[in-house]
């Protein structure tokens, strides 16, 4: 992290890098939670999946939000985020295949509209897949569960 003005003592950035990587797995996680919850609830969604070939949109709808909420609630936390974050890839992969095959699309704009929902979701893939492979980090209760049992050895 750069310095400005030279003011940051070691101890401040290390503090600084940690609250940041918190402040990154809430600002990731927070649409999964929102769009799983949704994805639980909504008809429209259901309608919409159907519309697009899903088969058993009644069950995979619902099903593909618990992985999202699951996997964005595991990451929140910290809570074996490694596996949230699969949680998520498993979500991910198949709506963005199957919900924004913008190459399919006649009309301009939509395609142009799913091109750009498939590239943001490419996006969060990328950042779960960096989450499945480092994990949580710290200031997570994966970090707090991992301290406490080092400091009853």
């Amino acid at each position: 992290m750069a310095q400005i003005g030279g003011r940051y003592s070691a101890l401040r950035r290390k503090i600084m890098e940690k609250i940041l990587v918190v402040i990154g797995r809430i600002f990731f996680s927070t649409i999964f939670i929102m769009a799983g919850y949704s994805h639980v609830m909504s008809n429209q969604l259901i309608s919409y999946a159907a519309a697009a070939g899903v088969p058993s949109p009644d069950l995979m709808v619902p099903a593909a939000g618990l992985l999202a909420f699951l996997g964005g609630l595991s990451v929140l936390l910290g809570y074996k985020a490694k596996w949230g974050a699969w949680f998520i890839v498993l979500f991910l992969v198949p709506v963005t295949l199957v919900m924004h095959s913008f190459w399919g699309a006649t009309d301009t704009q939509v395609a142009m509209m799913q091109m750009t929902m498939f590239q943001k979701n490419l996006s969060m893939l990328g950042g779960a897949l960096l989450i499945a492979h480092y994990g949580s980090g710290p200031y997570s209760l994966d970090t707090y569960i991992a301290s406490f049992g080092k400091r009853k050895s």
